[in-house]
This record gives C-alpha cells, sequence and structure tokens, in this order.
C-alpha cells in the first residue's frame, strides 16, 4: 500500500510539473487556445500533440503487460459505444473548461498555487460528483 501511495504521489507531481512547464495551469493561456475566432493561441496544440503519440505508444506497451505494478488488475471500461450519458458529461466537461480555463488536471494542480479560481473549480467538480452519485447511484 505504502509503495502505490508514493508511486501515486510521484505520478501526480511528475503530471503536475508537466501541466506547469506547458502553462496548461494558466486559465487565459487556454481560454485563447479554446477562442479560435479571435485570440487563438495555438501553442497548446503542440502539447496534446506531443503527447498524443507517448499515450498511444505507453498504453500499447502497458496493456501487453499481464497485468498492472501495484494493482490486481487494470481497470478499463467494457462501454463500446457512444450513449447519451457520454455525450452530456462530454459537454457538460466542455463547457466547464470554456468558462473557466480548467479542465480537472490543471485545476487541482492550481489549488498547490493557491488560487482561488481553482478551489472553486474543484468544489464544483467535487459537487457533480455529489449529483451525479444522488442521481444515478454507483451502479454506472
Amino acid at each position: 500500500m505504502m509503495k502505490t501511495n508514493i508511486t501515486a504521489f510521484f505520478c501526480g507531481l511528475l503530471f503536475g510539473v508537466g501541466l506547469s512547464l506547458s502553462h496548461m495551469i494558466n486559465p487565459e493561456k487556454v481560454l485563447n487556445f479554446l477562442d479560435v475566432a479571435g485570440r487563438w493561441d495555438p501553442s497548446l496544440l503542440f502539447v496534446m500533440l506531443g503527447a498524443l503519440p507517448v499515450a498511444m505508444l505507453s498504453f500499447r506497451a502497458i496493456l501487453k503487460r499481464p497485468g498492472p505494478m501495484l494493482a490486481e488488475s487494470f481497470q478499463l471500461s467494457s462501454k463500446i459505444s457512444i450513449d447519451a450519458m457520454l455525450v452530456l458529461g462530454a459537454a457538460l466537461f466542455g463547457i466547464g473548461w470554456g468558462m473557466s480555463g480548467y479542465c480537472p488536471g490543471p485545476a487541482v494542480t492550481g489549488l498547490g498555487l493557491y488560487s482561488f479560481e481553482s478551489v472553486v473549480m474543484v468544489g464544483f467538480i467535487l459537487l457533480g460528483f455529489v449529483v451525479f452519485d444522488k442521481l444515478f447511484g454507483r451502479s454506472r
């Protein structure tokens, strides 16, 4: 258990450093990236395009293993279709990202910077978890 927690901590730290170095924790930069008809800033596109091949190759290599190193089994979704819940969740995610300039990773990273906006965003993310659980339970 301790090894898992230490590994999770360092993975989160590495993720946070990566978000910081790429300026993805700066809501203004993110909002400018999303503003394709105005002050569009394409620099985050290069960050995303750089991450895509790394993720694809890593997932391919990792999933060839018989199991994860720190868990009993891989936790992969069995859903293979697009349904209304997926579309609704994606829409809510996009609306929240567009309104705040934060997606969940940078919002949590922003907590370390004592950002009031991050506190609000993470609070609403947690509220969303509670509301979803109350409406749909843990069966989904």
